[in-house]
């Protein structure tokens, strides 16, 4: 882990979007929307200095206007930026400009703080990619930062997802993400699957038809196809996506799912579709399989459904979205027990995001592959450029269920969907499990739904006194099951 910073990151961060606030908009006749950036550059020295778009002439960017045009002659070796908009990367620019990274790289700053990915099509990721290829520490901004720019940017971003499917690149992109934005070179258009492309096409409310020339223009701007001198052909992210049979061409592709039932017998099924029609064909294949079960905490006993669906569905779409695809010998993994619902998805977290920031639902938003995201989020089964953790976290509270529980089992990120309240206390070890009294079991299964509480919040819900509420929660400590944060009366007690 790297040395925290000496600096106070959230203030610089909270600074970069005040300064994001100054910037000036370029006159142009196209309207286009421009976006509204603010950098702050930290000198190992801890001086701070800023700059925001367009402040000393119109359309300069704010990381060239603070690098070049107010430290043109400073040595910057070992600062650190922060800069609300990902810097543009190599080949996103007309006339061969430099990239705001490259000039980045070049000044030897260590440290890059990222307030949001940059959707637009010629950089979207590819600015981060290249400072970290060039051994640069990258972070995210907190994730209600994000938000705030995203809020402040909206116009901006809805064009750049707009030029996804309506702008030639100006120029070659000199950062290539992953093997997968690659023509498949065993692979041919006619691998590609009419009804997923068609499912696409409707849920996505395209107007072109599929197979028409507009419609392969799209999937071609998408980074979806390939000109090649044969023809059109798919990459690696469009045989995943919409591929016939996507094993065939990539190995690592596609779902591997079993049921374990409660009389110890399990039903196990490939799903080796194209990667849009998996969600609907999980979904189908579980309510077959589960009966729906009676729900008693209300006065009238009612049916509900076996699974929360909805939670089951953003994980597996998060799960074929955000898994390493480099990883060729794991395939995704789906794990249905009477308790509990696990999702393995080859890979970990992506860097900088962490296992805390997932397990506390505070991950920033950063997608490891934005050609898969961007197709699922058009067909509304993903957020646009989140990783779906505050709708399973929400969704969990509404449901009255033990939060959801990331980790990390080499190579696998593993996510735990917990299917009724009672999981919590019948999935710990026997031996846990055992050493808790009945009361002590009914503050846990409680506080696993909440995730963290203060003493006397844990004592007012479980019906017990002040000091009986430290008891259980010291004892869970003592466990292992939660851990203090902060001390004395802001003592927080956060499941571990």
């Amino acid at each position: 882990m790297p040395d925290k910073p000496k600096f106070d990151a959230r203030r610089l961060m909270e600074r970069a979007i005040e300064v994001m606030r100054d910037s000036v908009n370029e006159p142009r006749e196209d309207g286009k929307a421009q976006p509204r950036v603010g950098a702050v550059l930290y000198k190992p020295d801890g001086k701070i200095e800023t700059a925001c778009r367009g402040e000393l002439r119109h359309g300069d960017h704010a990381e060239f206007t603070l690098l070049e045009r107010k430290n043109r002659d400073t040595k910057l070796d070992g600062s650190t930026l922060f800069t609300t908009l990902e810097p543009c990367a190599d080949g996103s620019r007309a006339e061969n400009k430099m990239s705001c990274a490259k000039r980045i790289m070049l000044a030897r700053i260590s440290q890059v703080w990222v307030g949001i990915e940059d959707p637009d099509p010629t950089v979207d990721r590819r600015g981060i990619e290249f400072l970290r290829k060039h051994g640069i520490e990258i972070h995210m901004f907190d994730r209600d930062l994000q938000e705030a720019i995203q809020t402040e940017n909206k116009e901006f971003i809805n064009g750049a997802i707009k030029r996804k499917t309506t702008a030639e690149r100006e120029s070659p992109m000199d950062v290539i993400r992953s093997e997968l934005e690659k023509a498949s070179p065993t692979a041919h258009i006619q691998d590609l699957s009419p009804e997923a492309l068609e499912q696409y096409r409707s849920l996505a409310k395209i107007q072109e038809a599929v197979g028409s020339a507009e419609f392969n223009r799209r999937l071609t701007l998408q980074g979806l196809l390939k000109r090649e001198d044969v023809g059109l052909t798919p990459t690696g992210f469009g045989i995943l996506l919409f591929g016939k049979e996507p094993r065939s061409v990539k190995p690592q592709a596609g779902l591997l799912a079993t049921i374990h039932y409660p009389d110890g017998t399990e039903e196990a099924r490939n799903f080796e579709l194209p990667a849009v029609l998996i969600p609907d064909e999980v979904e189908k294949w579980v309510k077959d399989k589960l009966p729906n079960v009676i729900d008693r905490n209300q006065m009238r006993r009612k049916e509900v459904p076996p699974l929360p669906f909805e939670m089951v569905r953003e994980a597996v779409v998060n799960a074929l979205i955000h898994r390493d695809y480099d990883i060729r010998q794991a395939k995704c993994q789906l794990v249905i027990t009477a308790n509990t619902i696990t999702i393995r998805s080859p890979g970990g977290p992506l860097k900088p995001i962490t296992l805390e920031q997932l397990q506390t639902f505070k991950a920033p938003m950063l997608s490891r592959n934005p050609e898969m995201h961007y197709v699922f989020a058009r067909m509304e089964m993903a957020e646009e450029r989140g990783l779906g953790i505050k709708t399973l976290r929400d969704r969990a509270k509404e449901l009255r269920l033990p939060l959801p529980k990331y980790a990390f089992d080499d190579p696998y990120l593993v996510l735990t969907l917990f299917r009724n309240p009672e999981a919590a206390k019948q999935e710990l070890e026997p031996q846990v499990l055992a050493s808790l009294k009945k009361s002590e079991q009914e503050g846990w299964q409680w506080l696993a739904t909440k995730g963290s509480s203060k003493s006397r919040e844990y004592a007012v819900a479980v019906g017990v006194d002040d000091r009986t509420a430290r008891r259980h929660l010291n004892k869970f400590v003592r466990l292992g099951l939660v851990k203090k944060t902060a001390s004395g009366p802001a003592t927080e007690y956060e499941v571990v």
